[in-house]
C-alpha cells in the first residue's frame, strides 16, 4: 500500500495550494503572477533620455548631452543612429564613452545602435549646456566662461594674457592664477587662488 501511494504521489503534479486540484491550482498560480507589461515603443525623445543619463567619464559629475558632444540622434524603423563629436579628436575617453551609450541603447531595448565619430565643426565649450556649467562648478570645476568663436593655435594661450580672470568655483574670488596650462586632463588647467588658497581645474575654453 505505501509504493502505491507513493507512485500515486510521483503521478499527480505537486501544488502550492494544498486541497486544491491541479487545474485549480494552475489557475490559481497564474493570477498571483504581475501581468506581463509590453515595452513601450522605442521615441526619439526615450533615447534623448538614455543618453542624459550616460555620465562622462572623465567628469562623471555631468553628461554627454550637457556637455554637448551628442551632436543629432536619428530614429527610423527601429534603426537608431548616434552621432559624436569628441572633445578632441585625441580624448582617451572616446571608447569608452561609446561602450556606455551602447548600454544606455540597451537598456531602453534598442539592440544595436550607428555611432558616428564626426569632427567636423570641432567641438567647443559653447556647447556645454548651461545645467552642466552649473554642475562643474558645484563639483569644484570652473566651468569656461570665455565664450570663443574659434582661438587661433598659431598663436599664443589666451589662459596667458593678463587680462584673463577665472573665478573661483569654491569661493568665488577673483584672486586665482594659473599653475599650468594642463589640470587633470588636457582639456583643463591648472588654477591656484589665492584667497581660500585652495587649487582648482578650469575647463579652457575653445
Amino acid at each position: 500500500m505505501v509504493n502505491a501511494a507513493r507512485r500515486e504521489a510521483e503521478a499527480s503534479p505537486a501544488t502550492s495550494f494544498p486541497g486544491v486540484g491541479v487545474g485549480e491550482a494552475a489557475a490559481l498560480h497564474s493570477s498571483t503572477l504581475p501581468p506581463v507589461r509590453s515595452r513601450a515603443p522605442i521615441t526619439t525623445a526615450a533615447i534623448w533620455n538614455a543618453l542624459s543619463t550616460v555620465p562622462d567619464p572623465e567628469v562623471p559629475v555631468i553628461s554627454i548631452v550637457e556637455l554637448g558632444i551628442v551632436r543629432d540622434v536619428q530614429h527610423h524603423d527601429g534603426r537608431v543612429r548616434v552621432v559624436l563629436t569628441p572633445t578632441y579628436s585625441g580624448c582617451p575617453a572616446t571608447e569608452l564613452i561609446a561602450t556606455l551609450v551602447r548600454e544606455s541603447m540597451a537598456a531602453i531595448g534598442v539592440p544595436e545602435v550607428e555611432l558616428v565619430t564626426q569632427l567636423a565643426p570641432a567641438w567647443t565649450t559653447d556647447w556645454i549646456a548651461p545645467e552642466g556649467k552649473l554642475r562643474l562648478a558645484a563639483f569644484g570645476i570652473a566651468p569656461p566662461h570665455l565664450r570663443v568663436s574659434r582661438i587661433d593655435v598659431t598663436g599664443i594661450s589666451p589662459l596667458r594674457r593678463a587680462d584673463v580672470t577665472v573665478p573661483c568655483p569654491r569661493c568665488n574670488s577673483s584672486r586665482t592664477r594659473l599653475i599650468s596650462q594642463f589640470g587633470s586632463t588636457a582639456c583643463k588647467a591648472q588654477y591656484r587662488c589665492d584667497a581660500c588658497l585652495e587649487p582648482f581645474d578650469y575647463f579652457k575654453p575653445h
